[in-house]
């Protein structure tokens, strides 16, 4: 067990491992890619760099720094997040667990056009199962998706529902899903329900009975790490005070994820500001 498990490699989290690090403690540091910055062709507005510097070239330098000072950095996709007296952050295949974390991954930029999720958002639809999946124990539901986020999703519901059945919305499977979970390709179409989400409409016409509807389109995202951990999410924006502080003791966000300006020297300071105080919250100050 690290000390801190940082999710999320680009500068926001990076530069909250290294003020960690620096203080004495251990980091993980956990993330799948390059994120937003490794789109960036050139970057000429940033301290340092008149000249210009790629994006990636920018991401390696980072990481190489946390890996100097003492980080353990792992390429993996972060799909689920929970307290058990310490914050495990779990891929497919791993666990990364600490004593506190901070959730610096940017911003997640999955949508879906199905009409309708945000008509019955909380009155059916939710985006987290370790959240909502008891109110929904004996009843059928579905969980929108096709990667590993959606298996992560599936796998909580499984022992509360009655059946759990998957849908793609017309993509290809791309992870496999647990046992006891049926998988449906077609694309939906709409949701229906007279106040409430009584099911979905899939390509055809076909309407199919639910309870309840889980989205996990794509990766999870910082917002759906926040609302796993009982921090509070707007969207895709994790709600933080002016020390990035989540609210939920030991737990920081920082970078994109929770908003404001969106640039990389933003990200580097938010992250410098969560670091330091995962360091006061560590020694109990």
């Amino acid at each position: 067990m690290a000390d801190v498990v940082v999710v999320g490699k680009g500068p926001a989290g990076v530069s909250a491992a290294v003020y960690i690090l620096r203080a004495g403690f251990s980091v993980s540091l956990v993330g799948k890619d390059e994120g937003a910055l490794g789109k960036a062709s050139r970057i000429e507005n940033y301290y340092g760099f008149p000249a210009g510097v790629s994006g990636k070239e920018l991401f390696r330098a980072g990481v190489d720094q946390a890996k100097a000072l003492g980080a353990e950095v792992f390429d993996d996709e972060i799909v689920s997040a929970e307290f058990d007296g310490g914050f495990v952050f779990g891929s497919a295949s791993s666990s990364y667990r600490g004593r506190a974390a901070v959730i610096a991954c940017g911003v997640k930029r999955n949508s879906s056009t199905v009409p309708g999720l945000d008509k019955y958002e909380g009155r059916g639809v939710s985006r987290c199962a370790v959240c909502d999946g008891f109110f929904f124990r004996g009843k059928r539901v579905g969980v929108l998706g096709n990667g590993r986020y959606a298996a992560s999703e599936a796998s909580v519901l499984v022992p509360l529902a009655s059946g759990v059945t998957v849908f793609t919305n017309g993509m290809e499977l791309s992870s496999p899903m647990p046992d006891g979970v049926a998988v449906d390709e077609r694309v939906v179409d709409s949701l229906f329900g007279d106040g409430r989400l009584e099911g979905v409409v899939v390509a055809g016409g076909e309407r199919i009975q639910l309870s309840g509807l889980f989205v996990a389109l794509g990766t999870a995202g910082a917002g759906d790490f926040a609302l796993k951990l009982g921090a509070v999410a707007e969207g895709s924006r994790i709600v933080v005070d002016e020390k990035c502080s989540t609210g939920v003791p030991g737990l920081f966000a920082a970078g994109d994820c929770t908003g404001g300006l969106l640039q990389i020297a933003s990200a580097v300071h938010k992250g410098a500001v969560a670091g330091l105080e995962a360091v006061k919250y560590l020694k109990g100050l």
